[in-house]
């Protein structure tokens, strides 16, 4: 129901173009305009378009990674150590806690909970498994062109429009209901 109020008020705009260029500056006079809520998409993964156009900085992939990593490398710590307080064996004169012995534990650890929270912070940060259908999809975003699909008030549509035509895509389509980005 409320996914329903969020699109009868708006109106999708995909322009399709064939230059990166013209593609990086539409993303970035999107940008100056206020509109936040765009996609592009890329034949191949394009730097320049993340980067500049999306202005899109570092991936927050390695922040699940690195929490990963520091949660496993404690896990290892206190599981041997919980293990050798429960069960004790004093041999030689060797304390109980000798925590040189359990660097190899907790490393193993860190390595193992690093990757799972890698691979699931990728799956988060890329939204899979995807349920809900495509957004915009145009089948020459495949082929070499590129595309940028944006969302727009009915009261701000006709300047989306027109910004977006300044940039002269090959083929500039719209829906009227427009589509929850």
């Amino acid at each position: 129901m409320i996914g329903a109020k969020r699109r009868q008020g708006h109106r999708g705009f995909f322009a399709l173009f064939e230059h990166l260029d013209s593609t990086i500056e539409a993303c970035k006079a999107l940008r100056g305009a206020g509109y936040k809520g765009f996609r592009a998409y890329a034949p191949l993964p394009e730097h320049d378009l993340l980067e500049e156009g999306l202005a899109l900085k570092h991936s927050p992939v390695r922040v699940f990674t690195l929490a990963g990593g520091l949660t496993g490398a404690a896990t290892g710590f206190a599981f041997t150590a919980w293990t050798s307080m429960d069960w004790p064996l004093v041999t030689g004169g060797k304390p109980i806690l000798s925590m040189p012995a359990y660097v190899v534990i907790a490393f193993e650890c860190a390595i193992l909970f690093g990757a799972l929270s890698t691979v699931i912070g990728l799956f988060i940060n890329a939204g899979l498994p995807n349920f809900r259908r495509m957004v915009a999809y145009h089948p020459e975003c495949s082929n070499g062109s590129f595309g940028v699909y944006v969302t727009a008030p009915h009261a701000r549509a006709e300047t989306v429009r027109e910004l977006l035509t300044g940039f002269e895509p090959s083929e500039l389509r719209e829906d009227p209901e427009g589509f929850d980005v």
